[in-house]
């Protein structure tokens, strides 16, 4: 049984400034390797996170389906790998990320939840490993307006 990822960082910012960091190109740029979020954020339409990789500048890193947008509170979506992560398995395993942020204080607490997984996905390892960095990266970039040197 594949269990929930489930964070929970206090950053040292508004709300406000935690969402830019997550939603805007400039914050997301910085945190997820240079990809930008491309989305309508109405609830059903599409969202991608689209940046340099295996397919060029253009490469599709995630995609899903918005479920909930709030700004400054939630951004919830499906999530699926890319195409050039799944190149050799047809099989599309569908997850679902969660950012619930609130004030707490002078700050904001950042819930970040990476659940439904399906049993078998093979991108659940990696997502373990790699949103530990991502969401380091987003409270540094808060609070000191750089990132992390993770190499």
């Amino acid at each position: 049984m594949m269990k929930d990822l489930k964070y929970v960082f206090y950053i040292g910012g508004t709300p406000e400034e935690v969402w830019q960091a997550l939603i805007s190109a400039e914050g997301t740029k910085q945190i997820f390797y240079g990809s930008v979020i491309r989305s309508t954020f109405r609830v059903g339409d599409l969202l991608e996170y689209v940046g340099p990789g295996a397919d060029g500048d253009e490469t599709v890193h995630v995609y899903g389906n918005v479920l909930d947008y709030v700004p400054n509170q939630v951004l919830r979506f499906t999530h699926f790998a890319g195409k050039s992560y799944t190149k050799d398995d047809n099989q599309e395993y569908e997850s679902r990320i969660s950012y619930l942020l609130e004030p707490v204080g002078a700050c904001t607490k950042l819930t970040f939840i990476h659940d439904q997984w399906q049993e078998g996905d093979p991108h659940y390892e990696n997502s373990d490993a790699a949103w530990w960095m991502i969401l380091s990266n987003t409270k540094t970039l808060v609070e000191t307006g750089k990132t992390l040197e993770l190499g």
